[in-house]
């Protein structure tokens, strides 16, 4: 069987899964890419049976010598490597899984990198778009991911019981997130008076597209950034780990904050218990 064939039935067996679209898509292109990187390295189109775990460590070495990913991306098509071989071997496809034969990528532990409140609040008023910087606002105080965030809809979005309903996030999960009391007045006035009027169904609708997208909010998060003259790179996704930072600086507990995130385990969810120096000196100090 071609890799090309196999790799399509893993594709249409995660969709009848029902894994996240986000997830299907992310496989998806991974095999993808290990296709075209056999065809070239043996300037044939590769079969499922001849590849050998010789195969995936080089493929590995690519990403990192050539393409530059860094160990988190390599770690992710490694997954993705782990899971489809793991499936074809349960399909009696191949005789082993040679996944099984090759060491995954060791990802460097590191902090998280946060904005504080004052910083957020520096960001906000150098915002010169009014729609991305609720967006922004609504990430900060949810902790939603950009994708969440921008596929709101008017449905999911329940002003009247102050909640948001996270509709197939990461893994395909749902989850109720609350609207804090400094968020539902802005989300109230937006929706009520300055929501353009379009079909679309999303909460966040520009006139012309009835969507933002993720690239959209990055862009003005860049300009805000190079208008304060920081030099630390702001992306949507740091809104996520300033809301989870500031949760623990307030004591609020892991598990919380976990479902919050909607992460699958505490573990995830414990990186962000870094502290800063002024905390550590006030530990020390009460000895």
């Amino acid at each position: 069987m071609r890799l090309r064939e196999a790799a399509d039935q893993f594709i249409k067996h995660l969709s009848a899964a029902e894994r996240s679209q986000q997830t299907i898509s992310g496989y998806g292109k991974d095999l993808r890419m290990f296709n075209q990187f056999l065809t070239q390295w043996y300037n044939c189109e590769p079969y499922l049976e001849d590849i050998v775990a010789n195969d995936i460590k080089n493929y590995l070495v690519w990403l990192k010598e050539v393409r530059n990913n860094a160990p988190a991306s390599r770690s992710r098509h490694f997954h993705t490597m782990r899971s489809f071989f793991s499936y074809a071997y349960r399909n009696e496809w191949v005789q082993r899984d040679v996944s099984l034969s090759v060491e995954g990528v060791k990802i460097p532990q590191k902090e998280r990198a946060y904005l504080s409140e004052v910083e957020v609040k520096q960001l906000l008023n150098a915002m010169n778009h009014p729609l991305i910087r609720l967006i922004v606002e609504t990430m900060y105080r949810t902790g939603l991911r950009v994708s969440e965030c921008l596929n709101l809809t008017m449905d999911t979005v329940d002003l009247d019981n102050k909640v948001i309903h996270v509709v197939a996030g990461k893994g395909n999960k749902d989850r109720l997130v609350p609207i804090s009391s400094a968020l539902l007045p802005l989300l109230q006035q937006y929706a009520t008076h300055e929501r353009v009027t379009t079909p679309s169904p999303y909460f966040f609708a520009t006139k012309k597209t009835g969507k933002v997208s993720p690239v959209y909010v990055n862009h003005h998060l860049g300009k805000a950034t190079k208008a304060l003259g920081w030099k630390k790179h702001v992306t949507a996704h740091i809104l996520r780990h300033s809301f989870a930072s500031q949760l623990v600086k307030k004591d609020v507990g892991l598990v919380q904050i976990q479902k919050l995130l909607g992460h699958s385990s505490l573990k995830v969810t414990s990186v962000y218990t870094h502290s800063n120096l002024e905390q550590l000196s006030k530990a020390v100090n009460e000895l």
